[in-house]
């Protein structure tokens, strides 16, 4: 008797990220500061497809590639079904991959945040799209696969996928050769509802963590195929479950991991959480300071505006984190409705003041499905409402209110040629050293006076 040969799927990620402004890509090649995220995100390989990886039947075979450039690719993956993941800057080229495939007879499955907030556009160039959470639809795509009866659309109906059921990642598919740091995921969704925020709350509104063992466990797999990896968390706030992150910290000090995250200026609050996320082997922390100015961050976060009451203690926070030994990268958005061209020198002013090991600028990004994009399209205020190659975080697609499109565009790179230099790298990083010193003394001198006054 003979048996049908198993279907191959092949999991593929667009993985290249380049600006859509030639003269940014040029600029970029001489300050690093720009590229560097894009970069590493462009490096980063896919964690949602691997973990659907992780979710197919062994009966499938499965294999993982990306693509950097669709210009410069020759034939594409063998496969018999094709499940293509994309960031909305490269959704164009996924579309573009995706009818390839089909008119070789191949099916294909998108799926991803911004196939999420554009379904309808989505679906005009695959055979399925999966919308939501893709642990949800996955195993239901898998199923039809088997059947022979692929569905066009695949729905979360509401349904929330638990984290405690959370698959292993197919982390033996990747040439770990290739990066200089995997991701791992801790947790899904965040409490603040900032208005430009394109992260996963824009597939599931609630804040749910993974269990600590689960995360272990994948920490282990990847430790089976690279003996001292890089960890970046893939999180969209990790520390604001307490509970669950000083639990996540123990289990991680005995691991002897270098890892990177993102979060909130609230970690300052807590001595005995910097103190674990030292321990635990943090390179470094991501928060979203958003704009030197109060008016900058005023309405940024939607729910309880939450961000600008926290702006006056920037600074002190800044210390506190970077006193503990870890280092703060804080990233500022440019063009926000508050800021006028005067926001460029006061970002320059408050990197110096503050003592920040590290900065990003990004310019303020009209991602599909924010409510930030509908706004400035209700407001006519897109440059061009289906620009998704102008979804990179540095090239301009809306007229800010406080300048042009030309300032803004014109002024970040200038800006960039202040922050990314050489001389400025090297004054970052002896600030924080020199702050580090002076809160451990402070901090030294503060105990002892405790003790003497116990005595």
């Amino acid at each position: 008797m003979q048996y049908p040969p198993p279907v191959h799927i092949a999991f593929i990620a667009m993985s290249g990220v380049r600006a859509a402004s030639e003269e940014l890509n040029r600029v970029g090649l001489t300050l690093p500061g720009f590229v560097e995220r894009s970069k590493v995100i462009a490096s980063l390989p896919s964690l949602s497809l691997l973990t659907l990886a992780g979710l197919t039947p062994d009966e499938f075979e499965i294999s993982y590639h990306e693509i950097a450039d669709i210009r410069q690719m020759g034939e594409p993956p063998a496969c018999d079904v094709a499940a293509i993941a994309s960031y909305s800057a490269q959704i164009k080229d996924a579309y573009q991959l995706s009818d390839r495939y089909r008119a070789m007879g191949v099916r294909t499955v998108l799926g991803g945040l911004h196939v999420t907030a554009r379904p309808d556009e989505a679906a005009r160039h695959a055979d399925a799209i999966v919308v939501g959470e893709g642990e949800l639809g996955w195993p239901r795509v898998v199923e039809d696969l088997r059947a022979g009866h692929l569905q066009p659309r695949y729905l979360a109906d509401g349904a929330q996928f638990d984290l405690a059921h959370a698959p292993l990642p197919r982390f033996d598919l990747l040439d770990m050769d290739r990066y200089n740091r995997i991701t791992v995921q801790t947790q899904r969704g965040c409490p603040w509802r900032c208005e430009f925020c394109a992260a996963s709350i824009r597939l599931t509104p609630l804040y749910k963590v993974k269990p600590v063992a689960r995360v272990l466990a994948e920490i282990h797999e990847i430790k089976r195929h690279w003996a001292r990896p890089f960890i970046e968390f893939a999180d969209d706030n990790t520390f604001v479950h307490r509970r669950h992150s000083k639990e996540l910290m123990r289990a991680l000090i005995g691991e002897r991991l270098r890892w990177f995250t993102e979060t909130d200026i609230s970690i300052a609050d807590d001595p005995e959480l910097l103190g674990l996320v030292r321990e635990a082997g943090c390179a470094e922390v991501l928060i979203g300071l958003e704009s030197p100015t109060a008016a900058g961050i005023d309405g940024v976060e939607l729910r309880r505006n939450w961000k600008r009451g926290r702006f006056g203690q920037y600074l002190e926070a800044i210390a506190r984190i970077q006193g503990h030994g870890v280092t703060v990268n804080g990233c500022f958005v440019l063009g926000l409705d508050g800021d006028g061209p005067e926001v460029f020198d006061a970002v320059a002013d408050f990197v110096a003041e503050s003592g920040l090991f590290d900065v990003q600028i990004t310019v303020l990004t009209p991602f599909p499905g924010t409510p930030l994009y509908d706004r400035l399209l209700a407001d006519g205020r897109l440059l061009d409402p289906e620009a998704w190659e102008r979804c990179t975080m540095f090239d301009v697609n809306f007229r800010p209110l406080g300048m042009s499109p030309d300032t803004l565009q014109q002024e970040l790179v200038e800006l960039g040629r202040r922050l990314y230099t050489q001389e400025a790298r090297r004054a970052r990083r002896n600030a924080f050293y020199r702050h580090r010193r002076e809160f451990l003394r402070a901090s030294r001198q503060a105990r002892a006076g405790e003790e003497s006054i116990s005595a």
